[in-house]
């Protein structure tokens, strides 16, 4: 799985950075067929400090577009993680159904 991380208009940290990955590895216990993973870290208003994670996760056959809004950068992650790990779910239950039938 490749993980790609960009800040726009800004330089996010190391640990921040670490955290996202640890966070994304999460998502392989769901779905092993991820294949890139892109992470978009960015300020949609300065004066109010809402802070936005948008995720882009490529499966075989399909591209997973999430994002989330919050007060921190780690909250938003989080929110964007488990949107895309509830679509992974629902992805491998149609495809375990299609084998089976």
């Amino acid at each position: 799985m490749n993980i790609q991380i960009t800040s726009r208009k800004f330089r996010a940290k190391d640990s921040l950075k670490d955290y996202i990955k640890d966070e994304i590895s999460r998502m392989e216990r769901y779905y092993d067929q991820v294949l890139d993973v892109n992470v978009v870290l960015s300020f949609t208003h300065v004066t109010d400090s809402i802070k936005t994670a948008e995720l882009t996760v490529k499966v075989p056959g399909k591209v997973i577009s999430v994002s989330s809004d919050s007060d921190e950068f780690e909250k938003s992650v989080n929110a964007s993680i488990e949107k895309v790990i509830r679509q992974l779910k629902k992805i491998k239950t149609k495809r375990i159904t299609r084998k089976k039938l």
